[in-house]
């Protein structure tokens, strides 16, 4: 009974907070356009049966998004965009993560609280100070033009390069932290063996270390793809009005456009799409438990 009651609590917890909400979603996705508070009419009831509802079933919603090309635009430029960021962010946290695996005993501590730092901060202030710093005016344009760089501001602030920095600044840390956790684990010694064998130190970082850390550069890819994927406020403050992700989207239909329902069939398909790497990403964790015992 103890058993029951321990595996029971995230079990309870998944379905008050992810599939009734969802069904929610999804009955709302499946309603009409209405004026009125909450905005839609539903086209069915629950109480009414199983069979009612697939009778009643209305997908004009959905046949909605293929048919304007804004939603499935919005949808590949935040793939786009997230698998670009990603993959910035993952070049930029390897050599961190490295440098802190390889950094001596006593630094790790203070080299870890200097990554975790940040989030110590409101995530809306350190995106509004990117703000400040990309601006025409800001500090960036301000130093370039200064050190000679530049000859006149460049225009950095509302463009997707002003996305790409602050998605990769905002997530750096989910990358860096998955792929110091597998470094730290390395055993130095296979290190050893293979320039004891012939090979050269850049050959042992590639035949040995990146294999090793593969499962924490999995895991930082996750991490970083999957809410990249649905962000909103870095490209409604850094992007502009011409960056399009589905994000930027759902906050118009639901709180511009007050189409509740076509809203609701955009977040019930983007969260059809992050389930696949979701799933992925549990199936890396188990694996690596599995390792590790």
């Amino acid at each position: 009974m103890r058993r029951f009651l321990l595996i029971s609590v995230p079990y309870i917890w998944l379905l008050a907070l992810f599939l009734v909400p969802f069904v929610i979603v999804l009955k709302i996705s499946l309603s009409d356009a209405a004026i009125a508070r909450p905005p839609y009419m539903p086209t069915f009831d629950w109480a009414e049966g199983i069979w009612a509802f697939l009778s009643q079933l209305d997908l004009e919603n959905f046949t909605w998004l293929i048919e304007d090309d804004l939603y499935w635009k919005a949808y590949l430029s935040s793939l786009k965009i997230a698998l670009t960021s990603t993959i910035l962010t993952l070049f930029v946290g390897y050599p961190i993560a490295y440098g802190m695996a390889r950094a001596p005993e006593e630094w790790r501590p203070m080299l870890m609280m200097l990554v975790i730092l940040p989030f110590w901060t409101s995530f809306l202030i350190r995106v509004y100070a990117w703000k400040g710093i990309l601006a025409n005016e800001g500090f960036l344009n301000q130093f370039l033009l200064w050190t000679g760089l530049a000859t006149e501001p460049l225009q950095i602030l509302n463009t997707t390069t002003a996305v790409y920095i602050g998605i990769v600044y905002t997530y750096l840390p989910f990358m860096i932290l998955p792929i110091y956790a597998a470094l730290d684990r390395m055993d130095d010694s296979l290190i050893e063996a293979a320039e004891d064998l012939g090979c050269s130190r850049m050959s042992a970082f590639w035949l040995v270390t990146i294999p090793l850390s593969k499962g924490g550069i999995i895991a930082g890819c996750f991490l970083v793809f999957i809410p990249a994927m649905g962000e909103f406020v870095i490209p409604s403050l850094l992007g502009g009005s011409d960056t399009l992700m589905i994000g930027k989207v759902l906050w118009e239909e639901f709180f511009s456009n007050r189409d509740w329902p076509v809203a609701s069939a955009v977040a019930v398909i983007l969260l059809l799409i992050l389930v696949v790497p979701i799933v992925l990403f549990q199936r890396n964790q188990q694996k690596e438990q599995e390792s590790d015992t």
